[in-house]
């Protein structure tokens, strides 16, 4: 933009110095500006999209401004402030995801896209328009086939609904799927959840439900857990976000953190929605982050998914008592559905990949699984239309 406006600026020779060095001081203040100014006030306050659209007003105004007052272009100015209003007075109805139908909500937060699609089978959140869906409330049945399915195999394995005063943390709430299946199929047990976006831990609430008896703590996971005092019989950690998990969720320190506040026989499980055909992915390096802290590590792969769920304990013989309290179930889908986990439970034994809170690349990890995934599917249209 700064060659043009020294096109436009710049009347004789003798003062083009003191043009172009009044420009680029305005460059850059107007550089400051754009990077604190959207960070800490427009972003939080409007949202993303809004901020665009401000920005963009403000730069056209400023330039109808000039031309208008050196009596230049008139004309397109005038055309220009015209499309102006116009998209202005379009704003309101605009939709990122336009080829959606059926959508109930439709927001922004500080952290995420927001939508909401509900239906007389389902409810479903959305966190980003291109990645599909995070969270799925079936209506019609118990359990939905995804990964919050198989880590109920925590609380079955931690033996929660054989005995009382249990305590369940999950930290990254989401929906609050987890949490309200912990509510119903082991009534009586103490819920707590963190969840960093309040947007999404009011969606839980007015959208899908979430019972009155789960506590939502609105504050970073760790931030939250370091503060308990509180012994838990299971913490789950769902803190994934598109394709990569907080670094400060991924670290050797934060797994210790989650190991002592677990009670004897407790477990953990994470889930990892990253999945991988190639050595040293981000989840090699989580499990072998947690095989660090844990004496015994389990995977289990989600059916038809990307994600894997990992569990872990300092106790010997989850896989048995896994087994012995899936008997202990009445028959139903929770029961099926913890009998096909204990087919697929497979033993981890960590290596050397370790993540610390000096050194987690978990970005750098998460990019080299999405040009995996790209990689793949352009394989796919390679083959399918070159033959």
């Amino acid at each position: 933009m700064t060659p043009s406006l020294v096109k436009f600026s710049v009347s004789n020779l003798d003062d083009n110095g003191k043009t172009v060095g009044e420009l680029g001081a305005l460059n850059t203040i107007g550089s400051i500006i754009g990077t604190f100014l959207p960070t800490f006030v427009t972003i939080p306050a409007v949202g993303t999209a809004a901020t665009f659209l401000i920005f963009s007003a403000v730069l056209a105004a400023i330039a109808v401004v000039y031309f208008v007052t050196v009596k230049r272009k008139r004309g397109l100015c005038i055309g220009t402030a015209v499309v102006l209003l116009v998209l202005a007075a379009l704003t309101p109805g605009f939709s990122f995801a336009f080829w959606e139908k059926d959508v109930t909500l439709e927001d922004e937060s500080i952290y995420n896209y927001l939508q909401v699609k509900d239906s007389e089978d389902q409810t479903i959140l959305s966190t980003n328009v291109l990645f599909g869906v995070q969270s799925i409330k079936a209506k019609n049945r118990e359990l939905t086939g995804m990964y919050y399915d198989y880590a109920l195999a925590a609380p079955v394995m931690a033996g929660i609904h054989t005995k009382k005063d249990n305590n369940v943390m999950i930290l990254g709430l989401g929906s609050g799927t987890f949490a309200d299946y912990c509510d119903r199929y082991f009534p009586g047990t103490k819920i707590q959840g963190a969840e960093i976006d309040e947007k999404i831990a009011d969606i839980a609430t007015d959208y899908f439900g979430l019972p009155d008896s789960v506590e939502v703590a609105v504050e970073d996971g760790r931030a939250y857990l370091t503060a308990s005092e509180e012994a838990y019989d299971v913490i789950m950690v769902d803190a994934y976000q598109d394709i990569t998990i907080p670094f400060q969720m991924s670290s050797v320190e934060f797994f210790s953190q989650v190991e002592s506040h677990l009670k004897k026989n407790g477990v953990m499980v994470v889930n990892m929605n990253m999945k991988s055909s190639s050595e040293d992915s981000i989840n090699d390096y989580l499990c072998d982050t947690i095989a660090s802290v844990f004496k015994y590590v389990y995977t289990v792969p989600v059916d038809g998914g990307t994600n894997m769920e990992v569990f872990a304990s300092n106790e010997a013989g989850l896989p048995e008592m896994l087994k012995k309290n899936t008997e202990k179930l009445p028959d139903g889908e929770l029961k099926g559905m913890m009998e096909t986990v204990s087919a697929e439970l497979t033993g981890y034994e960590g290596k050397d990949r370790i993540l610390t809170d000096d050194k987690a690349p978990v970005e750098l990890l998460g990019m080299k699984v999405l040009d995996e995934i790209i990689g793949e599917e352009l394989d796919y249209y390679r083959e399918l239309y070159l033959g």
